[in-house]
């Protein structure tokens, strides 16, 4: 048999080792009376669900798994804090434009008050004579 063949063959085996071992440890033996029946109370028991396990594979050894996993998790830190950044810029943005508004109607109405009051001064200043005196061209 060649080496390659070897190794898929093995590789079959392991994977089924592994599958069968782990629906041992999930299952979960009903409880029986002395006399070899299913008690009532232990029925309903063997009926629910069996509560779940999480399996977690060993950490690799590999270097290049390892790398691969620590690159992954930088860049999953790094879209988060640039996703962080981008809100709090926009929320900057959004208050800084709300003021520039503000301080632009602000200076809107103060122009206004100042154009009457300088208009208000102007026409009290001068007296109430015609403008017109007479003269021809």
């Amino acid at each position: 048999m060649s080496q390659a063949k070897k190794m898929l063959l093995s590789t079959a085996f392991v994977a089924m080792g592994l599958s069968a071992s782990a629906f041992a440890q999930t299952a979960q033996p009903a409880a029986a009376d002395p006399t070899g029946q299913i008690s009532a109370q232990a029925a309903p028991a063997a009926q629910a669900a069996p509560a779940p396990q999480n399996l977690v594979a060993p950490a690799p050894t590999d270097p290049l798994v390892q790398k691969r996993n620590a690159n992954a998790q930088a860049s999953a830190e790094y879209k988060a804090s640039k996703k962080a950044s981008k809100q709090e810029l926009k929320a900057t943005t959004k208050e800084a434009k709300a003021q520039y508004k503000e301080q632009v109607r602000n200076a809107k109405i103060n122009k206004k008050a100042d154009n009457q009051t300088a208009n208000d001064d102007l026409k009290a200043a001068e007296p109430n004579t015609p403008k017109d005196t007479g003269l021809q061209h």
